[in-house]
């Protein structure tokens, strides 16, 4: 199998022939030599080779880890693509124009010689440590956070200081000396997952976002390839990220950077592995080449305090700032999961307004946006303003809850686990698939809804799960994972692997994730449909919803795992209730059916009114005369706790016209000033209810249906929270002149059904509570605190407290959430003092509706700007 990879040698000779071949498009040159005497080559690429300095750059490097075959491997590959396709493919084309590659194959060339011919999978260099051990790992030997390690045997020794070896020495040399350089992009194996650097903070960053779409762009290019999608995972600081890497010390230069590694094993099969990789991945490096430009002094600049104007249950305002300019238009995209690509299939607008209402959304659901600014003439683009994350707001008839696992209803039981399955649960990570160490793993997750009343209507449902680690899911393409619906009733003990696994499901959920698609620091969703729905709403019954989640049960030949890792957001490992699995329902409340009589019925003719009687159609002289019905209000719910979901007006008639005549009849909803012809003549129409009835109709059946849609049933709801009377007309109309005809309507008879108007409704506030009063914040033992006062009202339920650091956050889920309780003050523990930042608290009840937010400006001590 090592014979079909290049060693440093070839690579070199490849390289010098491709230059000496093609040399306006490729320059070679030595940057440094490694302890061992190896020369440490890097490779320029770009039209116009001469001219390459002076353009946009995009930075390569490869194999810094001995063992990761893939970053020398790939640089070959993308070479001969471009030799073979520069001449006619226009992408490629127009990015080898106006930027530039700067690719080093490899950066540890000892080692990876060390690997080829010695020792597979060794990481280091082939340093000399005077102690009898040998290497330092190149990716801990950078000036970024540099961490002192005395274990000279350890794979991850970061050497005796920050920039002690050769190698990270050259590329240091070189990045100091290129100001141009943009976007740097480190390939490693194993995992099909990028790693966006970070600043080892809990802040966002004004560049988090380009970073997330660069990734998930070139995600996207591969998935066009292979079907396969990456992970996008930055780490969560300040704990757990790795110390003194490459990737932060671009980063701290200024250049986009981020890691990517690529397989499932350090030295693939080439046929069957490395060549998939390869191929996917060339599409994914020419799309970043082509991003340097937009990262550059070329660029226009990036659009200005993107924030959200307001928000509806179907649509969203969104506003920003830009200096004026007549050869710039604007890109927005609109996605409804963040790290999600940005291009043609998800822009929903171009324009050169400041503002835009994004329209025909979904209620109660999440939607991210983002923008650019764009020079219409040289078609160089802005960096992304960060990231709008928000929420549409409930329909009128709707109810949301998100759930979230206690600790001993989450975590996974393993086949060789025994009695240590019940330490399993409530505790760092959960485990699904198969592996030589825990034998076939089943996750488990049990979520408490019992405050949902029964006889509710799931609308919507998706369970959610956050991948964290999928390092020992080795095998490319083999298995799928699967979540099942489980009978808690049928369990005695969710902590027994025996009872998980001989449990007999309910249902397993129609999407199943194959290995390609089981990704790292991307949320794994499970929509419910309709029958999935329904049986949830079985489980109301129970207060319980329990689900297994199952990956591959059995491991091929020559195989040690093909297990998955997820976050449970408890434990020393787990990332607190940000990265929890959760389960969130849309719902509608049971319904009550009120059945009103009129409380007034007239029959309204040009010269009289008849208290009474409910008749319509034409008197002697072809004039209208109106069946006019009047239902009070009184007795109906509170309003501002009372929804209406669906009315109809029923309409009972004694008999049908004689007449062969095409007359129909309608019914309004209008409002009147008093009950006489004149004022009916004047009334102010609000809707038509339903569709008219022909006299056909009327001697077919005696019950007609007028169904309000929802225009008029929101009329409805307002006149209800007005508390004035609903009133109706029936009116007929005819083809031609029409007289001497009417039809009686049945209102309050003893034989035989009656006229009535029935209104649906549910037990919901229609309206938040007030906001919070007082909102002031001070530092506190080296903590932000936030304090505030509760408004006073019965169905307060709670706050919610978030931070932005660039906006002031409109939606409770436009930031980071930092607290929802009913505590009047919270702690931002995390945040870096320094930095100035935007936090908001909303208000909200059980539906929940949330009030408008209440913001103060934590000004920082660093007042320089990004």
């Amino acid at each position: 199998m090592k014979v079909q990879y290049a060693s440093y040698q070839e690579t070199i000779d490849f390289l010098k022939q491709t230059m000496r071949e093609h040399p306006h498009l490729f320059r070679l040159q030595s940057i440094g030599e490694t302890w061992e005497g190896r020369h440490i080559m890097l490779m320029t690429i770009s039209n116009e080779v001469a001219y390459a300095d002076d353009k946009p750059a995009m930075l390569y490097t490869g194999s810094i880890h001995a063992r990761e075959w893939i970053g020398n491997e790939l640089a070959i590959k993308f070479v001969q693509y471009v030799v073979d396709n520069y001449r006619f493919n226009p992408k490629l084309r127009e990015a080898l124009s106006r930027n530039t590659v700067y690719m080093v194959p490899c950066l540890n060339p000892d080692g990876f010689e060390f690997s080829r011919n010695h020792f597979s999978f060794w990481r280091k260099n082939r340093r000399n440590n005077g102690d009898g051990t040998f290497g330092v790992d190149l990716n801990r030997n950078f000036d970024a956070k540099f961490m002192r390690n005395q274990n000279t045997a350890s794979n991850t020794y970061g050497g005796p200081h920050a920039f002690s070896e050769p190698e990270t020495c050259a590329i240091r040399d070189f990045v100091e000396g290129h100001s141009n350089i943009r976007i740097a992009l480190d390939y490693h194996s194993q995992g099909n997952v990028f790693f966006p650097a970070h600043k080892f903070n809990h802040e966002a960053e004004i560049d988090g976002t380009d970073l997330n779409v660069l990734c998930a762009n070139m995600n996207h290019e591969i998935q066009k390839v292979t079907g396969r999608q990456y992970g996008i995972h930055r780490g969560k600081p300040p704990a757990n990220l790795i110390h003194g890497s490459g990737r932060e010390y671009y980063y701290g230069k200024g250049i986009l950077s981020t890691v990517v590694e690529v397989g499932t094993r350090n030295i693939p099969d080439y046929l069957k592995n490395m060549a998939e990789s390869i191929d996917e991945n060339i599409p994914a490096l020419i799309h970043a080449l082509s991003e340097a430009i937009n990262y550059s002094p070329a660029a226009p600049v990036r659009v200005q305090n993107f924030t959200i104007q307001h928000v509806e249950s179907d649509s969203v305002t969104l506003e920003w700032e830009y200096p004026e300019r007549d050869d710039i238009y604007f890109e927005i995209y609109r996605s409804d999961t963040n790290k999600s690509m940005c291009g043609e299939e998800n822009m929903v607008t171009v324009t050169k307004s400041l503002s835009f209402r994004d329209t025909q959304l979904k209620s109660g659901r999440f939607y991210f946006y983002n923008i650019r600014a764009v020079d219409k003439v040289t078609r160089v683009k802005s960096p992304f303003s960060p990231e709008l994350r928000l929420k549409t707001r409930l329909a009128d008839n709707e109810c949301a809850l998100t759930v979230f696992p206690a600790k001993e209803q989450v975590g996974y039981v393993g086949q060789n686990g025994g009695a240590k399955n019940k330490e399993h649960f409530g505790y760092n990570s959960m485990f699904a698939g198969v592996d030589v160490k825990r034998g076939i793993s089943y996750g488990v997750i049990g979520f408490d809804v019992s405050s949902i009343p029964e006889g509710s209507t799931i609308l919507n449902a998706c369970f959610s799960l956050y991948p964290m680690n999928r390092v020992n899911t080795k095998i490319e393409k083999y298995g799928e994972w699967s979540v099942s619906l489980l009978d808690p009733t049928t369990l005695s003990d969710i902590q027994d692997y025996q009872e998980i696994a001989n449990a007999t499901p309910l249902h397993t959920l129609g999407v199943t994730i194959k290995s390609d698609r089981m990704t790292q620091g991307i949320w794994l969703k499970w929509n419910f449909n309709g029958v999935e729905r329904e049986l949830l709403e079985k489980l109301l019954t129970i207060g319980n919803v329990l689900l297994r989640l199952q990956g591959p049960s059995q491991l091929p030949l020559g195989n040690d795992s093909q297990v998955m890792q997820f976050d449970i957001g408890y434990g020393p490992f787990g990332s607190g209730l940000h990265y929890r699995p959760n389960l969130e329902l849309l719902y509608q409340l049971p319904k009550t059916r009120l059945a009103l009589a009129p409380a007034q019925v007239n029959t309204i003719c040009s010269q009289e009114v008849t208290e009474n009687k409910l008749a319509s159609g034409f008197d002697a002289e072809g004039k209208i005369i109106y069946g006019q019905m009047e239902f009070s209000p009184e007795g109906l719910p509170d309003p501002a706790k009372t929804v209406f979901t669906q009315a109809y007006l029923k309409l009972c008639n004694k008999g049908a016209l004689a007449t062969g005549k095409d007359i129909r009849f309608t019914v309004e909803l209008v409002e009147l000033k008093d009950v006489d012809y004149q004022s009916v003549r004047k009334r102010t129409k609000i809707e038509y209810i339903g569709y008219e009835v022909s006299n056909n109709q009327l001697k077919d059946q005696s019950t007609h249906y007028f169904i309000f849609d929802s225009y008029s049933l929101s009329e409805l709801g307002r006149l209800h929270a007005e508390n004035k009377p609903f009133y109706f007309l029936i009116r007929a109309t005819a083809e031609s002149q029409a007289s001497n005809v009417q039809v009686q309507w049945r209102v309050d008879e003893e034989q035989g059904a009656n006229s009535e108007l029935i209104i649906h409704c549910i037990n919901r506030r229609n309206h938040p509570v007030a906001p919070v009063t007082d909102l002031t914040y001070g530092i506190e033992n080296n903590q932000l605190k936030l304090t505030w006062t509760n408004p006073e009202d019965e169905d307060f339920v709670g706050c919610y407290v978030v931070r932005n650091r660039f906006h002031p956050p409109r939606s409770p889920h436009d930031g980071v959430k930092l607290y929802g309780g009913k505590d009047a003050y919270t702690l931002d523990n995390f945040s870096n003092h320094d930095i100035g930042k935007y936090y908001a608290v909303f208000t909200y009840d059980n539906v929940p509706n949330y009030s408008e937010p209440v913001f103060v400006h934590h000004q920082g001590q660093d007042k320089r700007s990004e």
